[in-house]
């Protein structure tokens, strides 16, 4: 299977490389091509880089590496988006980072399913920060992604992907759960960046 990652920032990089290490083939896509080759050529000759719209077309599911307010943009310039599987990693943070601008009757997931109809949107890995993608920061961890969607096939596909990343994937229900896990994933931000866990921290939900 094939994975676009879109975004060349501290999380789309992060992705990249670690996609890299495992059998899925990578593909980035950028706004600007010339940043997504570069990530590319940096990362190995297995990995290519180039436009939005080429990396989607490439693709069978695409992880939108880039902040919320940047979705539609992407979509924008994404072409066909029908039957893709789009796995949204964002939490819709303001500029101070301290809240969430979108929340409680709808969330940032639902928002991009809205915007992409024929797609199969999936939350996942939006509590996990970019410094701990890397399986070797994790080393002796097994740390949890919650992953939730609509389409049955679409979450395995994303399970799966958080597995062979080296992560614990759960379960998380329904697409509209996106509603509760995107404030966890800000009551991560608040851990790791206001109250001094910093940001090697991640939640993880026990089952008594």
């Amino acid at each position: 299977m094939k994975v676009a990652i879109i975004g060349t920032g501290n999380i789309g990089a992060a992705y990249a490389r670690a996609l890299a290490q495992t059998p899925y083939e990578v593909v980035i896509g950028d706004r600007d091509p010339g940043k997504a080759a570069a990530l590319a050529q940096e990362i190995g000759a297995q990995v290519e880089g180039g436009g939005i719209a080429a990396a989607f077309k490439l693709a069978d599911l695409v992880i939108l590496a880039v902040p919320y307010q940047a979705t539609a943009g992407v979509l924008a310039q994404a072409g066909d988006v029908k039957g893709k599987v789009l796995v949204d990693v964002s939490n819709p943070v303001s500029a101070d980072f301290k809240d969430l601008v979108v929340g409680l009757t709808t969330s940032a997931a639902e928002e991009t399913q809205v915007a992409a109809p024929g797609a199969h949107v999936v939350k996942a890995f939006n509590t996990i920060f970019a410094g701990l993608v890397a399986a070797q920061a994790r080393e002796g961890r097994k740390l949890q992604v919650f992953v939730a969607g609509d389409d049955p096939g679409a979450t395995a596909q994303v399970r799966a992907l958080a597995q062979a990343l080296g992560f614990v994937a759960v379960d998380a229900g329904p697409l509209r759960n996106s509603r509760f896990l995107e404030p966890v994933g800000m009551m991560n931000i608040q851990f790791g960046f206001f109250l001094g866990a910093g940001p090697a921290t991640a939640p993880s939900w026990a089952h008594a």
